[in-house]
């Protein structure tokens, strides 16, 4: 009788949280590890291993998305991808993630399912047999999704960011500047005169538009190359979150070297492929080179010298990518 009287679409606080749990749960699929599930203090996932590869991520509402960009389903995808992005770069293949959102009592159910809905689909495009095992729920003035992800590394060593050596080849695989691209689209042309976000017209995007949004709103980086990586014997490795330029330099300064990155090897917009964010492609370094399928040159790992990154042979002093801390301007809305 209770479910009769329902609103069509109610809110997360007209709601029990043992009912907005059930709802998400009958969404997020069971992950193939999983020894026991949603339902219980505490998860159980097995690692054959005997190693856990674990990582966290949180979107917030404001520095990380906006509501009037971002769908529940864009939101649950990317909050997956971002996290399954950072297991992948140790090299391990994903199995689990846990979940704990933050809400307004205002918050529409049917935006949490659609984030569930995002959270299963992108796990089972990207990594095939993890999903959602556990997670938390409370109330909150401002949205939020925190993510931690669980990996199994098959038996092999975790990459590091820190094992780039000389004369090792750098490579990539997935794209570089789509995403940044996108965010430029958005905050150029879909906010209003008081620099508010406004909804996206799909109708108004030009083709190479929409494919910039989707890499920025629902990224789909190859995080099934991570373990193909690894095996083929890659020295380092890292996700391109914050941007080329940024993360090049993280992985120069853990390894002590130097890596020169060549202009012409990324793409018509060099500037665009260093400095732009969220791509979360993979960036690996390896011994030869013969590089895996999937990977494809863009530098050499140098001596350390007084440059931890240079493009085409000179130093590169820009900031080549995204720091929230820095580049964040709370009044954009």
């Amino acid at each position: 009788m209770h479910d009769a009287l329902e609103p069509a679409d109610p809110t997360v606080g007209e709601l029990s949280e043992g009912e907005i749990l059930r709802r998400i749960v009958a969404r997020t699929g069971r992950a193939s590890a999983t020894v026991v599930g949603p339902g219980d203090d505490a998860a159980v996932v097995a690692a054959p291993s005997g190693s856990v590869v674990a990582t966290t991520d949180t979107l917030v509402h404001g520095p990380d998305f906006r509501l009037a960009w971002s769908s529940g389903y864009d939101l649950g995808w990317k909050a997956a991808t971002v996290n399954l992005a950072d297991v992948a770069a140790m090299g391990a293949r994903p199995t689990a993630l846990l979940v704990a959102l933050a809400m307004p009592n205002d918050t529409r159910v049917s935006y949490v399912e659609r984030l569930a809905d995002g959270l299963r689909d992108a796990c089972d495009a990207l990594a095939p047999g993890c999903a959602v095992v556990g997670g938390d729920l409370t109330v909150s003035a401002t949205l939020t999704v925190a993510v931690t992800a669980l990996g199994d590394l098959e038996g092999r060593e975790a990459v590091l960011r820190s094992g780039a050596r000389p004369g090792d080849v750098v490579a990539v695989a997935g794209e570089l500047g789509v995403s940044g691209r996108g965010l430029r689209v958005l905050f150029d042309r879909f906010r209003d005169a008081h620099g508010s976000p406004v909804p996206v017209d799909a109708a108004v995007l030009a083709p190479g538009e929409r494919e910039a949004l989707d890499a920025q709103l629902r990224p789909s980086p190859p995080i099934g190359l991570g373990p193909v990586a690894a095996v083929a014997g890659a020295t380092a490795m890292m996700d391109v979150s914050d941007g080329l330029g940024l993360d090049a330099r993280r992985m120069a300064d853990a390894s002590d070297v130097t890596i020169d990155l060549d202009p012409g090897a990324l793409g018509p917009d060099a500037t665009a492929a260093i400095e732009g964010g969220e791509d979360h492609a993979l960036l690996a370094a390896f011994p030869g080179d013969v590089l895996p399928p999937g990977f494809r040159p863009v530098g050499r790992v140098l001596p350390r010298g007084a440059d931890a990154l240079r493009v085409g042979g000179r130093p590169y002093g820009g900031p080549g990518g995204w720091d929230p801390y820095r580049d964040w301007d709370s009044s954009a809305g």
